[in-house]
């Protein structure tokens, strides 16, 4: 008999268990019953009726009946017999091709009925399967069971006394399809399954009686039995809402546990201090701050005089003045004696963070200098562009103490910087770096103490996403937008159907050069090196083109209808040198208009640009193209933002663009790109740090059941921090803890 916690290769053998292991990382009988059936095929067919024809290179199972069997030739000498079959009555029509077809001619023939399964090739709308796995299940010639190894061994366990395999074990209604690759194919998972479950005790529930009977969901015994094997749509139905919580219970235990778990470490306690470095910036500043920002520094302010490590999320609209915000936290742990590390993502946001700053702070950043306040600190810049002799000074100035404030790059987490006495962690563009990048700069702490954490983001979250990939943070938004901030009007220009608005919008851009105002114009990608080059909106139907490339867009301009003014150009792959005389230009005034990629997406701040012209806007995702608008409307002038497409009006990528056009709000955006886009973008680790994988989970659909399943995982986290049950459920988010089932095991 066999527990979910028990290793696969003692059930299944160590072959079957280590295809498992190497293609999906299945090594528990627990990991094997939650691969999940990706569909169930009813009768003849694998696909259901809502399905779309599957994609080249997929691989697929069909159960059907051949129609025609033909046994051809090949042209060249020696010619060589080769077989095509055709299947029923399918639209599109459904061939298979097998060579050498010397002995399968006289058992696949015309009324056959068979399991063929592999990859999917098209030809002239055609389906075609080169030479498939198969298995025949009923034979005109009266035998059954002639086919390919795999599938054979799938009945080999209910032979008969005369030695004839047991088909029974596909007389079904319905079967299970797998997630499956080349190497370990849909029967080959289905055959484990069935193995493991003959064998699998009763469940033990991880759930408690009363949960299920609140939420109406079955055992866990009869939900993972009947995902498998159940032939009625109503069970496995019920079946998949029990799995559908397990899974929302899972990845809230886990982040629940992580964030519980930081609150138990011993955080650097910073009480404000009247007189000091804080106070003096709040009796300078030269704005108020909003409501907003009052409220969230005060939940912070609480957390950072507090033992617990705060672990914080701070989100708002472009502009709505988290910097600030931020700022007045670090000083707060200054003033109790603390260093504070702010990580950047690019060097162009990194220096206008410690540009900006220096401004705002003034002589309170000039510690060690002739008539610098008493209260004063230093605020120092580390990059990896700088020179080995500037960062032997700048690691100098963290090992001292001296920097209070510390920002950087990738830089700040080199083994070579050590900090003397850190305190907090502050992380911007979250979505930029992983979870392990930000516990690295905190594990620099000294002294046993874990730092407080604050990550920014500009990039509005959705609740289901703050719950899930960012569910071990607690978050704050700022939704208004600071007094005196302009409004930016946004229009699409359909560049093929409309030709003359492209033009219009050129002059515009002059007419705002005249009245001493600048511009961006801000484009995909760099040149000819630089891919992709094939447009990801030709799936709206639209034919493949190439975008817009930066370095060419420059010159067209330049010698066309912007002759005339001072173009400049920037880009990721321009030195860090060029980069900073670039950007320090067109702060100056020195550049009218900013030919660009996305590096200016996030953290440039010049008050003076009022408008943006976005070439290939449908080549950027709905938040990207707000964050890039974001550069504009930051200073006294109304702003113009333009999404210039080549694809046409009613088109899928038209109807984006002018959502993105019609409003403003970040957080109503943000919830239209999460139904834009797939799970897999915005769980993916380039998204969010973390590599979260949900098999059952919508974060569109069951955004109640996500937020259900975080209440309960903070109940039974209290009642008790060990559960076993739902460790197991949590297991599948965290590699360390599948390891540790699999050592006690």
């Amino acid at each position: 008999m066999a527990e979910l916690t028990d290793r696969l290769d003692f059930i299944i053998g160590k072959k079957a268990a280590k295809s498992l292991d190497e293609v999906f990382g299945i090594r528990r009988v627990d990991d094997l019953l939650r691969h999940y059936p990706r569909k169930y095929n009813k009768g003849s067919s694998v696909l259901g009726e809502d399905d779309q024809p599957p994609e080249e290179g997929e691989h697929i199972t069909f159960v059907d009946t051949i129609a025609k069997a033909d046994l051809r030739f090949t042209n060249k000498q020696p010619r060589r017999e080769y077989l095509v079959i055709t299947l029923g009555d399918r639209r599109p029509k459904v061939t298979a091709t097998f060579f050498n077809a010397k002995f399968l001619k006289h058992s696949l023939v015309e009324g056959t009925r068979l399991m063929l399964s592999g990859e999917v090739g098209f030809f002239k709308g055609v389906m075609q399967l080169t030479h498939p796995a198969f298995l025949v299940l009923d034979s005109p010639k009266g035998k059954s069971g002639a086919g390919s190894k795999s599938l054979k061994a799938m009945a080999e366990g209910s032979t008969g006394a005369d030695g004839e395999l047991d088909m029974s074990v596909f007389e079904r209604d319905f079967f299970p399809i797998y997630p499956a690759s080349a190497k370990l194919q849909s029967w080959d998972i289905y055959r484990c399954v069935l193995q493991v479950l003959a064998v699998l005790d009763p469940v033990v529930d991880p759930l408690p009686e009363d949960a299920l009977r609140e939420r109406n969901l079955i055992s866990e015994d009869r939900a993972l039995r009947a995902v498998h094997l159940a032939e009625s749509a109503a069970e496995r139905e019920v079946a998949l809402d029990r799995l559908r919580f397990d899974e929302a219970v899972g990845l809230q235990w886990e982040l629940v546990s992580r964030r519980y778990g930081e609150l138990s470490e011993t955080g650097p306690a910073a009480p404000r201090q009247a007189g000091g470095l804080r106070s003096a910036l709040e009796s300078q500043l030269p704005f108020e701050l909003t409501a907003g920002q009052s409220e969230v520094l005060t939940t912070i302010s609480d957390e950072l005089e507090s033992t617990r490590p705060m672990n914080r999320m701070l989100q708002g609209e472009v502009g709505s003045g988290k910097t600030v915000v931020a700022l007045l936290a670090m000083l707060q742990m200054v003033d109790a004696g603390y260093q504070c590390a702010m990580l950047a993502p690019t060097e162009v946001l990194a220096d206008q963070h410690a540009r900006s700053m220096r401004e705002v702070l003034g002589p309170l950043a000039t510690a060690g200098e002739l008539g610098a306040p008493d209260v004063a600190t230093r605020l120092t810049l580390l990059t990896g562009s700088m020179s080995a002799a500037q960062k032997r000074e700048v690691r100098a100035e963290i090992a001292s103490g001296e920097a209070g404030i510390v920002i950087g790059t990738h830089a700040l987490i080199q083994d070579a910087v050590e900090f003397r006495r850190l305190g907090m962690v502050v992380v911007d563009e979250q979505h930029r770096f992983g979870v392990e990048q930000r516990d690295q700069l905190r594990a620099k702490a000294t002294g046993g103490i874990t730092p407080h954490l604050l990550v920014l983001t500009a990039t509005p979250i959705p609740r289901t996403v703050a719950l899930t990939v960012y569910g071990d943070l607690e978050t704050s938004t700022l939704r208004e937008l600071p007094r005196g901030r302009q409004p930016i009007s946004t229009n699409v220009i359909f560049a093929k159907q409309k030709p003359t608005w492209l033009q219009r919008a050129w002059a515009r851009v002059v007419e705002e050069v005249r009245a001493g105002r600048q511009a961006y114009v801000v484009a995909p990608r760099i040149d000819d090196d630089d891919k992709p080059k094939v447009n990801i909106a030709s799936k709206d139907g639209a034919p493949p083109r190439t975008a817009q490339a930066v370095v060419d867009l420059h010159a067209k301009l330049q010698a066309g209808p912007l002759a005339g003014l001072r173009v400049g150009l920037m880009h990721g792959r321009l030195s860090a040198e060029e980069k900073d005389a670039v950007m320090a230009g067109f702060r100056a005034g020195e550049i009218d208009v900013l030919v660009s990629t996305t590096v200016i997406e996030v953290g440039v701040d010049v008050p003076n640009a009022t408008v943006m012209v976005i070439i290939d806007a449908d080549w950027f995702g709905i938040s990207q193209l707000h964050q890039l608008r974001g550069r504009i409307g930051r200073g006294s002038h109304p702003s113009l933002c333009l999404l210039v497409t080549d694809l046409p009006e009613g088109s899928k990528a038209g109807t984006r663009l002018q959502a993105v056009a019609s409003t403003l709000d970040g957080f109503e955006l943000a919830d239209l790109d999460l139904m834009e886009r797939s799970e897999g973008d915005v769980l993916g680790r380039n998204q969010s740090g973390r590599a979260i994988a949900l098999k059952l989970l919508s974060l569109n659909q069951h955004r109640e059941i996500i937020e259900d399943a975080r209440q309960f995982c903070e109940q039974s986290y209290r009642r008790d921090p060990s559960d076993r049950g739902l460790e197991l459920l949590a297991s599948h988010f965290t590699d360390t803890e599948q390891i540790e089932y699999l050592d006690k095991s």
